[in-house]
């Protein structure tokens, strides 16, 4: 039996894409080594909440790596794989949804850029999914509160980098 609702299948997502930049005062390698370790994201992002690679995984096309997301006072469990992992250009990963395909991509790209380097980050809804929202005003509500989540990672990475003396 399916759990996809007939509104959510029927739902166009193509429109919904989101881009953000920063600049971080660090070279592309680090600031890759950084984005690729995907346990420290909690230290910057306000709705991930932990993310863990599978056992002997890690930053590697085709890695599994779980994760725990809050927002709204809401948690819930995701499970993620990992797309591209091109040290310092590149980590690319797909979150699967409630029928196990992906739904979401994100896309972090690097370019040198002076002494430090620009952060792309890019989300884009693949696929309709309940656990997203059975709505166009879902998906809306989704997108702007991710374009906000996605604002504030960066801000936060960006002085992260700024104070760490590793970097």
């Amino acid at each position: 039996m399916s759990t996809t609702s007939p509104e959510t299948t029927t739902l166009d997502v193509s429109g919904y894409t989101i881009t953000r930049r920063a600049w971080v005062a660090t070279d592309p390698a680090h600031a890759y080594a950084l984005l690729s370790d995907v346990s420290r994201i909690g230290l910057w992002s306000p709705n991930a909440v932990h993310a863990q690679y599978d056992e002997n995984s890690g930053p590697r096309a085709g890695a599994w790596f779980r994760g725990r997301n809050r927002r709204d006072g809401a948690e819930w469990e995701s499970r993620s794989q990992v797309q591209k992992a091109e040290p310092g250009a590149e980590f690319t990963y797909t979150v699967l949804g409630s029928q196990p395909v992906p739904i979401v991509r994100w896309r972090w790209t690097l370019t040198p850029h002076g002494s430090g380097t620009v952060l792309s980050q890019a989300w884009r809804l693949l696929a309709a999914d309940p656990v997203l929202g059975t709505t166009y005003a879902d998906l809306d509500a989704l997108r702007d509160a991710t374009a906000e989540s996605m604002e504030t990672t960066l801000i936060a990475l960006a002085a992260w980098i700024a104070d760490d003396p590793g970097a």
